[in-house]
């Protein structure tokens, strides 16, 4: 490409403790450098500080709420900081009459900060598999994801869509923000068929691919443990803080549902301590993970009499993939946690909180082994485990050709993104290529 296309731009809404939106920029970011090393690549995330430690980049906020670890806005001390007096006041009124200016003109100016920032860029990526999401309301996700994407356009930069999970879209102004910008972009592409449908079905009609979510191109530099002779094998267990998703879903009953959910987890733990499986409890989200993972140890100890080790929270991908090394099983409620079992070649039992982990597992061939988060007895998630314990070769050798076949799947797509040798008869060749066997759209 034209050296001109060097100062890149990555928005995506990381930051709050989910080790798969880490990883997701640490494959987009090695994947620039290896191929255009002079590349001068900042983020655009809801932390920051926290994206500026781990990653060592420059970054802004995709906001003017930001997160600290575990979602929670980060921005408050700061607000109350900068205003004194009656502005302190003003800050904390119920007025709406006050309030709606306020947010209205601390919005124009966070606006128009951005845009004189997105104007030094000349391609925006917007990665991480859960970018068209309805989760805090169209305002949220939707809304920020439109403006981004208006503001690159009014500033004549390139946009990306990196392999993009949509969904869940209800709200007809999230369909609305989510189409526009889609429509708006230079490249899309989705790293499931089934977001591609959603996409077609609110309006989109623009071209775009599929290809795997981008964190299967994470280069692990770890060895991956064997199953072998140990005297006791590891299930390892991640449960979550589920309804966490939508409140608007879930009001009164909340906390039973979550209740019955751990209950249901630590019945099938101990049915695995009682073949002689030893439990390790871990979590891919260090800022909503924790919790769940303690109360699961409590009714573990309390109703089964069964002591699992202190948790160690675990802050780093690399950290994460080397904990879960050791394990010979994995059960996990998350997306990227099927993802990372993947990664290891550990078969693994997925309790799904969303379509998008179902998907993944059919994709994978094992839907038999993914189970309805809302509907799954524990009985269901035993017998099923212990069949993944009979068919475990069978599966390792299927999950290790997959994996194979989503690496050389992104390694194409890559390459067309950032062609390794910049120069512009690479660039109009490019245009007429078509990657992996899936057609590209103009770009």
């Amino acid at each position: 490409m034209k050296k001109s296309y060097q100062r890149i731009a990555i928005l995506h809404h990381t930051g709050g403790g989910n080790l798969g939106d880490d990883a997701t920029m640490e494959v987009v970011l090695r994947n620039i450098g290896e191929r255009w090393p002079e590349a001068k690549v900042t983020a655009f995330s809801m932390n920051p500080d926290d994206t500026v430690k781990k990653h060592g980049i420059p970054s802004y906020p995709i906001r003017r709420h930001t997160w600290k670890i575990g979602y929670n806005s980060g921005d408050m001390e700061a607000i109350q900081q900068s205003h004194r007096g009656l502005m302190s006041r003003l800050g904390t009124t119920r007025n709406p009459w006050i309030r709606l200016p306020r947010a209205l003109v601390g919005e124009i100016g966070f606006l128009i900060g951005s845009l004189k920032r997105i104007w030094s860029f000349d391609r925006l990526i917007i990665g991480g598999g859960g970018q068209l999401t309805e989760r805090s309301g169209p305002w949220g996700f939707p809304y920020a994801i439109f403006i981004w994407v208006l503001m690159a356009r009014a500033a004549r930069v390139k946009c990306v869509f990196l392999n993009v999970g949509a969904g869940p879209l209800r709200h007809p102004l999230s369909k609305l923000f989510v189409k526009c910008a889609l429509s708006a972009a230079d490249y899309v592409s989705f790293r499931d068929v089934q977001s591609q449908e959603l996409a077609t079905s609110i309006g989109f009609n623009g071209a775009s691919q599929v290809f795997p979510d981008s964190v299967y191109d994470y280069k692990l530099s770890i060895p991956g443990a064997s199953s072998g002779k140990r005297s006791q094998q590891i299930v390892g267990i991640a449960p979550m803080p589920y309804p966490f998703c939508d409140p608007r879903e879930h009001l009164s009953d909340r906390q039973a549902i979550y209740e019955d959910l751990t209950a249901k987890i630590a019945k099938f733990a101990a049915a695995a301590v009682q073949q002689s499986y030893s439990i390790e409890p871990f979590g891919s989200d260090y800022g909503a993970d924790p919790s769940a993972i303690e109360d699961l140890r409590a009714v573990l100890r309390e109703s089964h009499h069964i002591i699992t080790p202190e948790y160690a929270r675990v802050e780093s991908v690399r950290e994460l993939l080397s904990r879960m090394s050791s394990m010979d099983y994995v059960v996990t409620c998350r997306f990227h946690g099927v993802v990372f079992a993947h990664l290891l070649n550990k078969p693994v039992l997925a309790i799904s909180h969303h379509p998008k982990v179902a998907n993944l597992m059919n994709t994978l061939g094992l839907s038999e082994y993914c189970f309805d988060i809302e509907k799954f007895q524990p009985e269901q998630l035993t017998d099923a485990f212990e069949s993944m314990v009979r068919n475990a070769e069978e599966i390792r050798s299927t999950m290790a050709a997959s994996l194979a076949f989503r690496r050389m799947k992104l390694k194409g797509q890559f390459d067309y993104l950032f062609p390794p040798a910049p120069n512009e008869v690479r660039e109009q060749k490019a245009e007429h290529t078509h990657v992996s066997g899936v057609t590209g759209g103009s770009w």
